[in-house]
């Protein structure tokens, strides 16, 4: 092979994006950190680098649903499960290590030195005294264990992906059935967590993850930077494996099975083990991103395995532009910061003499219709901006379909 066939063939010259997309992310954390309280100038406030690094987080979970939804055409309405779930496991080592410190402190001024055991059983009754409870459930055994949290972050979502996909696509449940799965699966979990006895302390959740274990002296400042730079590693490792996953045949068997599922199993390819990938994988990025998100929210309750959530996700990917991993991260980050802006209460009111708009009341007004007016009127969503600013056009089919399934964004595929 030549050095130049080589340089044709390879990844990154078939996806020049992936190059700009780190470009541009690695300018953007240097400006944040040259501009920030820790390392910088103090021009970005510490609670506005927190924002920034919980969008990044979303910008990776964005991603994960992209590829499911965009390329692989499964709509799961369940992925904040698993985001959630990731934040969960790595919240009971934050919250377990956190509280040890402060029983092991408080024991200490007894005189006598404290045994394992009392120490144990000081942490339970801080932790689970708020419902009622002084024992530490099953699911806490490598509570006190940071990789083992790890661990659990990857492993919960990943092996309750695996079994519901697996569940799901052996029966092929698709279309809007397998979303009505997908949502009721995060439904009952939600439902479940809300219990006190769970075992992760009912709708109180997990508070005070803010605070790292053994990092007491550090401030808020240095602490959030920090998780910006994590969330922002995660970001582009994402998005770089991700684009490595579709540029190739996986990611053409994928782009197929979204088009014309029975064709695909007619020519031998094991669309439900290709799903299976897919919706394992996908579960498990979202899990990771959780688990960067949460620390920096201080707080994760069932109120976050809501169905609601994973509508907004998807409502997130198509005003960006499913089917393009640049359109996702531009979707979650247009739509989260504005949320942040609008919420806030940041946005001024518009007073009309009669009544006055509150943008806080009104955000998910406004969100409902910009999904709409994009679903009607820019199917292609922001991204698609960028084919306009490339002067690529559709190609003149003389009338003809682009395929079997008229929802499908075959135009990118017709294009190449």
């Amino acid at each position: 092979m030549t050095r130049q066939t080589f340089v044709e063939r390879s990844f990154l010259a078939k996806n020049p994006s992936v190059l700009w997309f780190i470009l541009i992310l690695a300018l953007f954390t240097l400006g944040v950190t040259v501009l920030s309280e820790a390392y910088g100038v103090a021009f970005i406030s510490t609670s506005f680098v927190k924002t920034l690094g919980k969008t990044l987080c979303l910008c990776l979970v964005a991603l994960a649903m992209d590829l499911i939804w965009g390329y692989a055409g499964i709509l799961s309405l369940g992925h904040m499960a698993f985001f959630a779930l990731g934040g969960y496991m790595l919240g009971m080592w934050l919250i377990y290590a956190r509280t040890e410190e402060i029983v092991v402190a408080a024991l200490a001024q007894g005189g006598l030195p404290a045994t394992p055991e009392e120490v144990r059983q000081g942490i339970a009754v801080q932790i689970f005294g708020v419902v009622g409870a002084s024992e530490f459930p099953p699911i806490w055994a490598l509570a006190h264990s940071f990789w083992g949290q790890m661990f659990l972050v990857v492993a919960v979502p990943g092996v309750l992906a695996l079994v519901f996909g697996w569940l799901a696509f052996r029966s092929r449940v698709t279309g809007v059935y397998l979303s009505i799965l997908t949502q009721a699966m995060t439904l009952a979990l939600a439902l479940y967590l809300f219990q006190n006895d769970s075992g992760l302390r009912g709708n109180n959740g997990l508070s005070g993850l803010q605070n790292l274990p053994g990092l007491s002296d550090v401030s808020q400042d240095d602490l959030s930077i920090w998780f910006f730079w994590a969330s922002a590693f995660a970001l582009g490792a994402g998005y770089v494996l991700l684009a490595w996953v579709v540029s190739g045949k996986f990611g053409s068997v994928i782009r197929a099975i979204r088009d014309d599922e029975q064709r695909v199993r007619f020519l031998g390819y094991s669309v439900e083990g290709y799903k299976l990938f897919v919706f394992t994988l996908t579960a498990v990025i979202a899990a990771i991103a959780g688990a960067l998100y949460y620390p920096q929210a201080g707080i994760i309750n069932p109120a976050e395995l809501a169905p609601i959530a994973s509508i907004y996700l998807a409502v997130w990917v198509a005003i960006g532009g499913r089917g393009r991993l640049y359109g996702a991260v531009i979707g979650a980050a247009f739509v989260s910061l504005l949320s942040s802006w609008f919420t806030g209460g940041r946005a001024p009111s518009i007073p009309l003499g009669f009544y006055t708009i509150n943008w806080v009341d009104w955000w998910l007004v406004l969100l409902g219709l910009s999904f709409v007016a994009v679903t009607l009127f820019a199917p292609k969503g922001i991204g698609g901006l960028f084919d306009l600013w490339q002067g690529r056009r559709a190609p003149d089919r003389k009338g003809a379909a682009l395929g079997p399934d008229d929802s499908s964004l075959q135009e990118k595929e017709a294009l190449k």
